[in-house]
């Protein structure tokens, strides 16, 4: 695919520095990349500049962190003005909050004779490239395998870090509503990231999209990397039904992993493209 609305890089919890995840998203013949980094903006002048030098269309993009319903949920900006004020403190609100998060994630650890795994994870995380963010739940897992607790990061997860499990630490994201609104207010395209990874009923689902769209969210995210067909479908029926436009994206956070940059299923030909609002010219896509 020539465009690419959902990728992560070491300004989160992606393997690659924004630059190079740019240079590889320009090799697999992507043309329009928006880089959504996990509640930080730390990525975005990097790539802008790599993509500036390739002569690609980049987007300003975000995955925000939210609740609703007693769940976490993950919201994408787009095309939004970095510097606009309730943005840029929502992100410091995040920030803080992601670092306690992390801290709240080694102290657990350390309990169940695991001692030292923030600096481990700050260590694996700053291997990857610098950032000034907490490290995440992968690095905690890679810091896990390297010291010998769990022999691979799914192990890591299905034992000690996936939903439910110890390392698991609730934070309290702002709610839904508020972080629509957040985006809206800095001129923001808004998508609902991955509907389909929220283990919700049927009837959940539902209830979701329409508290979204009650907000001001303009799209949902109906093709999210190599995800199952038949969801790529119910999403799409979903999309239809509420008169939502759509994005798509790899979430592509390193090589061999969920999926390659610019790789996923084929978006049905009949739903409007949120991409298609945007407005290009040669160096970046903007609303």
């Amino acid at each position: 695919m020539n465009v690419d609305l959902h990728c992560h890089s070491t300004a989160s919890d992606g393997a690659l520095a924004p630059a190079v995840l740019v240079a590889r998203a320009f090799e697999k013949g992507v043309r329009v990349l928006a880089l959504t980094d996990h509640d930080t903006l730390e990525g975005l002048d990097e790539a802008r500049e790599a993509a500036q030098a390739l002569g690609m269309q980049l987007v300003n993009g975000v995955e925000l962190s939210c609740t609703w319903g007693g769940a976490t949920i993950h919201v994408l900006g787009y095309g939004f003005d970095q510097t606009a004020p309730s943005l840029v403190q929502a992100i410091a609100q995040l920030h803080d909050g992601r670092w306690l998060r992390s801290e709240e994630i080694s102290r657990k650890l350390s309990l169940k004779g695991m001692p030292g795994a923030l600096d481990g994870a700050r260590a694996i995380q700053q291997e990857l490239g610098d950032s000034g963010n907490a490290p995440a739940r992968p690095h905690f897992a890679d810091w896990m395998v390297r010291e010998g607790f769990v022999k691979d990061r799914a192990e890591a997860f299905r034992k000690w870090l996936g939903a439910g499990k110890l390392g698991d630490v609730k934070q309290h994201w702002p709610t839904l509503e508020d972080t629509v609104a957040t985006l809206r207010a800095a001129g923001a395209w808004v998508s609902l990231a991955h509907p389909w990874h929220y283990d919700f009923t049927r009837s959940k689902r539902r209830k979701l999209i329409g508290d979204y769209i009650g907000a001001g969210g303009h799209a949902i995210e109906v093709v999210n990397g190599h995800q199952p067909a038949e969801q790529v479908g119910s999403l799409a029926i979903l999309a239809r039904e509420f008169g939502l436009l759509v994005s798509a994206g790899s979430d592509f956070h390193g090589p061999g992993g969920w999926s390659e940059i610019g790789e996923y299923r084929p978006v049905p030909e009949d739903l409007p493209l949120l991409w298609g609002r945007f407005k290009h010219d040669p160096i970046i896509a903007t609303v």
